[in-house]
């Protein structure tokens, strides 16, 4: 199937959101239970780094950076989401995605990517790790779900070669 990776645009969002809504839906994707409206989402994520994979009118995933935190010394460090529309899992759009998400993010200025995933979504550490990221360890009980039970999380990470390399 050919489609474009695109930087994303709002006009979009609707589908953008559903997707989202789709991994809450699945437990395994997030600690969020609801989907942000588009102010909130724009607000803690970067300008910067946001792509959606296109064909046509139809997003078929998005990708984008946030940050980890407000402190300067960690301007270079962000967090990946990667999501991808069931109806096209398993298609190599996860990895199309990560790979220019990296390549924006060294053209940025980034030098560190993370990743928190549930160990659950096996499919999402792998894809990881196919992108170049190395499993840091396990969070234990990092956070509760709304529903009360605990979760691990599997935390990965991404050094630039090229960004801050030296």
């Amino acid at each position: 199937m050919k489609y474009s990776i695109d930087t994303m645009d709002f006009q979009y969002w609707d589908q953008i959101k559903e997707i989202y809504i789709e991994g809450i839906k699945t437990g395994n994707a997030t600690f969020e239970t609801e989907a942000p409206d588009r102010k909130e989402w724009d607000k803690n994520h970067f300008d910067s780094c946001r792509i959606v994979a296109r064909k046509g009118d139809n997003i078929l995933g998005w990708a984008a950076l946030s940050p980890v935190s407000g402190r300067c010394v960690y301007s270079g460090v962000a967090e990946v989401s990667v999501y991808v529309s069931s109806k096209y899992q398993g298609m190599g759009i996860g990895t199309n995605l990560l790979k220019k998400l990296i390549e924006l993010s060294e053209e940025q200025g980034f030098w560190t990517l993370q990743a928190g995933i549930f160990p659950e979504n096996e499919s999402s550490i792998l894809l990881h790790k196919k992108c170049g990221f190395r499993k840091v360890g396990i969070r234990k009980k990092l956070g509760k779900m709304k529903i009360g039970n605990w979760r691990d999380v599997v935390l990965l990470e991404r050094r630039s070669k090229k960004v801050g390399a030296n």
